[in-house]
């Protein structure tokens, strides 16, 4: 984002405006965190602004400041199209092209509001007005951060935004251990603890609230983990029997990809969790060094993120996937090496 883009979008945003922040579907703690985070900075100048999250997201984050407010187009359809058709100013946060809004998309698409992205992901579609995207960014909400540095407003910075973007920060960085994570981010985290940002609170919050069914799907998730040794690969497969068994609620599969990526030797790792009212399988991918999942992910399961953290779907029944993902695992020269 250039110093022109920054000076028409404090133009842009010196008087009142109806203004709606839209995360990617299915929010993760970034995503939340982030357009929380802008949700109260622009408040402070007396816009109109509302949060539309495309459907629900998982419990761990539902105690974030000001998360009572956000409108679901899942379950307000009606009243959020209206709001974003409304809007003079559309954030899009935490997604670089439309079609991961879900159902939103189309309406963000039509909607004559300026758009404005601010994203961490790679190769961005082109359906902004103002584009911030930076891949090297640990975080989107450590993006958010820096723009509201660049519009010279890090006084304003409240302990409930600081909240949000260190949650955001943390739970995208894996709690600072990815390799995303710079001096810079350390930095910002700092300032924001300064902020207001109870670190202790925010983490227990996130992580030290575990159901005892989550625990359960833990086990069978482990129970079910497979490794490729000479591949240095990993992976778990969980059916949708095994999710109702435990009472699977949204978020309780979150950061299991990483038990598999965490065995010695394993480069490369892999989810399958099956939808069966979605009729797809979700597939989450993990690796370390330079096996670029976002490459993978976009060339074989119709997803994208990250080099190091990507997601992808497939239409195939559950163990044609795996099927298809232990062929794909004998192209040697595509895997990670020792």
């Amino acid at each position: 984002m250039t110093k022109s883009d920054i000076s028409k979008i404090k133009h842009l945003l010196s008087k009142p405006k109806q203004i709606v922040i839209i995360p990617h579907k299915n929010p993760d703690g970034d995503a939340l965190g982030s357009t929380l985070a802008l949700y109260h900075y622009l408040n402070l100048s007396n816009h109109n602004v509302i949060v539309i999250s495309p459907n629900d997201y998982p419990m761990f984050l539902k105690w974030l400041p000001g998360e009572k407010q956000i409108i679901s187009h899942e379950t307000e359809t009606a009243i959020a199209n209206d709001l974003i058709t409304d809007a003079d100013v559309i954030f899009t946060l935490d997604f670089n092209a439309l079609h991961r809004a879900g159902d939103i998309g189309p309406v963000i698409s039509e909607a004559n509001g300026l758009k404005i992205l601010i994203d961490h992901h790679q190769q961005p579609d082109d359906f902004a007005s103002y584009l911030y995207s930076d891949v090297m960014m640990s975080s989107t909400c450590e993006m958010v951060y820096n723009f509201i540095e660049m519009l010279g407003d890090t006084s304003l910075i409240s302990s409930q935004i600081a909240t949000c973007l260190y949650t955001g920060i943390m739970t995208d960085t894996g709690s600072f251990r990815f390799s995303s994570t710079t001096s810079t981010t350390h930095r910002i985290i700092a300032n924001l603890i300064d902020k207001g940002a109870s670190n202790v609170l925010i983490h227990n919050n996130i992580y030290d609230n575990n159901s005892f069914d989550r625990m359960q799907l833990l086990g069978i998730s482990l129970k079910n983990l497979k490794v490729i040794s000479r591949l240095n690969t990993a992976y778990i497969s969980l059916s949708q029997k095994e999710l109702n068994a435990s009472n699977f609620k949204k978020g309780d599969t979150e950061g299991i990809v990483n038990y598999a990526l965490s065995i010695k030797g394993v480069k490369f790792a892999a989810i399958f969790i099956e939808h069966k009212f979605e009729r797809i399988i979700k597939i989450s991918f993990r690796s370390k060094g330079n096996f670029d999942v976002n490459d993978f992910a976009r060339k074989n399961f119709n997803g994208g993120g990250h080099v190091n953290a990507a997601g992808g779907r497939s239409d195939l029944n559950l163990s044609q996937t795996i099927d298809k993902f232990l062929s794909l695992l004998q192209n040697n020269s595509a895997m990670p090496k020792e």
